[in-house]
């Protein structure tokens, strides 16, 4: 009865149904610009990675800012459904759930190596999934850019009076540590950072570092360029929507989660390649530029306002106090090894 029919026919009717090559789109809403180096790239290789690993039956349309016109509505975007997927940093949400803050960097906190054994394996992403599951969410990191500089100013800080009325683009915990020295930080998209500055509606900003700083032309309106407290560790995340997760068949959500997991770490060393090579390229041809620190009474004043706001974030959140607390302990763990191993090590082979 079956000669009829064809072989190829008579085979895909015996194949069992994980054979059968049904395709799933994912679509992507990121914070930055239309092919914004590093990160909008870093996005675009995660969409290629997760086509060639599932031999096409998953993709990922990817909308910039131009064009979903909501640099920092992400969070919302995925949340309602609009999206399946988000790129952006997760301290963007601290006006709408503030313990997201912590899941970027935090000022004088963990550097990305000892970050990244935070979340992979002391916890970190089990309570960053606490806070998101309530919205339906679900949170991955998503590249590290490493030790950010402290920020271009238009003048030099000298003193604690010159931090008193400043005009900042600085988001995150830190924006709230300025703010208790007072300054008055703002937020501000990326694709608007420049105007802002040559418009004096700002008077300094932090971006990332040389890695992206550089191509943005900043050192053109604020010639001073300083050295980092305020995110040792700058972590993107990708967001995605619970619903569009658990849609995913499970051989598809181990590809993206092990995708997304790639992606960070190979943004993290692209960042410090592109850092490094936009640092020598500072020093040749933009001689003007002047590297400064900070002084010594301004990163004393830092230190002692972060930690009054820690304290009360703790006291004021059982959630913040179980994060903050993970955070110290888990530094303080990986710190003792980072002194004795990258630090020693630096120290010695610098003398």
């Amino acid at each position: 009865m079956f000669r009829s029919i064809p072989l190829f026919i008579l085979l895909a009717l015996c194949l069992p149904p994980a054979f059968a090559k049904t395709s799933w789109q994912l679509t992507m809403a990121e914070t930055w610009p239309k092919n914004y180096p590093i990160f909008g790239e870093a996005n675009r290789q995660l969409a290629d990675t997760v086509a060639k690993m599932s031999d096409g039956r998953l993709t990922i349309r990817i909308d910039s800012a131009n064009k979903h016109k909501a640099p920092f509505g992400v969070f919302d975007l995925v949340r309602s459904g609009q999206y399946d997927m988000g790129s952006s940093s997760s301290y963007f949400w601290k006006g709408k759930v503030p313990n997201t803050l912590y899941f970027t960097t935090m000022p004088f906190g963990m550097i990305a190596v000892e970050q990244y054994g935070w979340f992979y394996h002391g916890g970190g992403m089990q309570l960053m999934a606490k806070v998101y599951e309530p919205y339906g969410l679900l949170s991955f990191p998503g590249g590290n850019t490493g030790n950010q500089m402290g920020g271009w100013f238009k003048k030099e800080i000298r003193s604690l009076d010159d931090i008193e009325g400043l005009k900042m683009r600085i988001p995150g915990f830190a924006g709230e540590v300025l703010a208790r020295l007072g300054a008055k930080p703002v937020n501000i998209a990326p694709a608007e950072l420049y105007t802002a500055l040559e418009r004096n509606t700002i008077d300094a900003l932090e971006w990332v570092g040389p890695s992206l700083d550089l191509r943005m032309g900043f050192h053109k309106i604020a010639p001073y360029y300083y050295t980092g407290w305020h995110e040792p560790a700058g972590e993107m995340q990708f967001l995605v929507n619970r619903r569009s997760w658990n849609r995913l068949p499970n051989d598809l959500r181990e590809i993206l989660k092990t995708a997304m997991r790639m992606t960070a770490y190979d943004t993290w060393i692209r960042t410090t390649h592109e850092s490094a090579t936009n640092l020598a390229k500072m020093r040749q041809e933009f001689p003007a530029i002047k590297i400064r620190s900070f002084p010594h009474e301004v990163i004393e004043a830092l230190k002692k306002a972060n930690d009054a706001l820690l304290a009360e974030k703790a006291s004021a959140d059982p959630l913040a106090k179980e994060i903050i607390d993970s955070q110290h302990r888990y530094m303080e763990k990986s710190r003792a090894w980072t002194l004795i191993s990258d630090k020693a090590y630096l120290d010695s082979s610098t003398e």
